[in-house]
């Protein structure tokens, strides 16, 4: 049995901060991060730090469809970050986009939903 689902929009920001400003850069990315989860559109919103480079990050971004991340990047808290870390960026940010193959996409929710990651 076949079950057709959108397409999700997965993309990986890969990021290093300037040595020296890496607090500040995660300060600003957690703040973008918690309202990110709250945005309709999105499912998740993962932020990874390279364990052997504290200065490597990378944003994992699930959306549930392509105007997602449209109308994520018109956001007052994408802005706001935007602006704050782009003086902390050691190179421009790059991303790949995805398609997602396992698991299906009911099953990428955050567990316990957004209000779970605004506790962390």
């Amino acid at each position: 049995m076949s079950t057709s689902y959108t397409p999700m929009i997965i993309a990986q920001v890969h990021i290093q901060v300037l040595p020296g400003h890496v607090d500040a850069f995660l300060a600003a990315t957690l703040d973008n991060a918690r309202h990110s989860v709250q945005e309709p559109g999105v499912i998740r919103f993962d932020v990874v730090r390279q364990a052997d480079d504290p200065t490597r990050f990378s944003l994992i971004e699930i959306y549930r469809d392509a105007q997602a991340p449209i109308a994520h990047k018109e956001t007052a808290h994408y802005a706001r970050w935007r602006d704050t870390v782009a003086s902390m960026m050691a190179s421009p940010r790059t991303s790949v986009r995805y398609e997602a193959v396992f698991p299906a996409p009911p099953q990428w929710e955050m567990p316990g939903g957004a209000d779970a990651a605004l506790e962390g």
